[in-house]
């Protein structure tokens, strides 16, 4: 056997444990959410329930309101990501092609910015959110997300890789910056685009931290604060717990399942340089 054919084997077996190890958590989650509440702590664990409880998702469902969960989640998730959006793509053209005094080291700055924990600013995050008056509102749950210097350094690596004779060959016929980002360089850059988007939409649908933190009624709280309607002083209820994480992820899996390729054409075409 020749070393080339050793590699893949390796690879693929690498990559099969791999997959199993991702998979088992969604395993144990869908199994978990059609035992009964004996099954769930036995010891030692069964996999497969004697007898199928599919009643636990009507019951987890009519346990906290989540329908409102899903809406808010839902209008949340859509805010950031359209602001992201929009404000990744001026920012990284504005990195990418535009002289201003102090881009480098703006730009150095920004960079840095990425080095500094999440942790470490919900604080101000939520002290400069309580002099607006914003806690426990949607703009609570949207405005810290609206922007990500980290999708703004992707993309700007994608623009950068389009060659500068477009847009000089634009500048001389006449075109504005505004009118070539959005004809030439966002159609150009779709992948990358899109890739930053799904991300986003997956990280906003399944941000617990912030929301649990700024939210304090069930008329603005999203999904996966909704999980805790079923942990209480009595114990959790772990089938359905589970069947409720169900309803959480089962979206971002359609999704993620739909779009991963624009996800890796997106990651992939981000390191190029032009």
């Amino acid at each position: 056997m020749t070393k080339k054919r050793i590699s893949q084997a390796l690879l693929i077996i690498i990559l099969t444990l791999g997959a199993i190890t991702m998979l088992v958590p969604f395993i144990w989650m869908l199994s978990t959410a059609l035992k009964t509440a004996p099954e769930t702590v036995r010891v030692p664990p069964t996999w497969i329930p004697k007898h199928l409880q599919w009643q636990n998702f009507v019951t987890a469902w009519h346990a906290a309101p989540f329908l409102t969960y899903f809406i808010n989640s839902l209008i949340v998730t859509t805010v950031t990501t359209i602001g992201q959006l929009f404000t990744t793509i001026l920012a990284a053209f504005a990195f990418s092609r535009l002289n201003f005094y102090g881009k480098h080291f703006l730009f150095a700055l920004f960079l840095s910015t990425m080095m500094v924990p999440g942790e470490m600013l919900i604080i101000p995050d939520f002290v400069t959110l309580s002099k607006f008056s914003l806690i426990n509102t949607y703009g609570a749950l949207t405005i810290p997300w609206l922007a990500s210097f980290f999708a703004v350094f992707t993309l700007r690596q994608t623009f950068n890789a389009i060659p500068n004779e477009l847009y000089y060959a634009a500048k001389l016929d006449g075109s504005s910056d505004w009118h070539f980002l959005w004809t030439m360089m966002v159609p150009l850059s779709k992948s990358a685009i899109t890739a930053i988007g799904i991300l986003e939409v997956i990280g906003s649908w399944n941000s617990f931290m912030w929301p649990l933190i700024v939210t304090n009624t069930a008329k603005v709280r999203t999904l996966p604060v909704g999980l805790n309607a079923f942990t209480s002083d009595a114990g959790t209820q772990f089938q359905l717990l589970m069947a409720a994480s169900t309803f959480v992820i089962l979206p971002m899996i359609i999704v993620y399942l739909c779009l991963q390729k624009y996800i890796i054409a997106g990651i992939s075409k981000s390191g190029l340089k032009g």
